[in-house]
């Protein structure tokens, strides 16, 4: 029922899965992810940040995932990086 729909025709939702969708049929070496669950209403960020990370596991690809969120920091990340005003104020894991 999607396919044949134009991107403006889309929810925001929507039309960010068939951006990560677009992305990974490119297979990149690394994935740029900026707040992409934000428009999101919270069951399917919830179901979203699941899928997101299966497919992480899955694909090996690098990802830099860029939130405000600290639950999709926290499940998400490898390593996580807190910059404060454009500058690295700390790493973890």
């Amino acid at each position: 029922p999607y396919l044949g729909r134009k991107p403006t025709e889309l929810s925001g939702g929507q039309q960010q899965r068939v951006a990560i969708a677009r992305a990974m049929i490119k297979t990149p070496k690394v994935f740029l992810f900026d707040e992409p669950l934000s428009n999101l209403d919270a069951k399917l960020r919830n179901h979203m940040r699941v899928e997101i990370a299966r497919l992480h596991q899955s694909l090996k690809t690098t990802t830099v995932y860029v939130t405000h969120d600290q639950l999709e920091a926290m499940t998400l990340a490898d390593r996580i990086v807190l910059l404060k005003d454009g500058v690295i104020e700390q790493i973890g894991s």
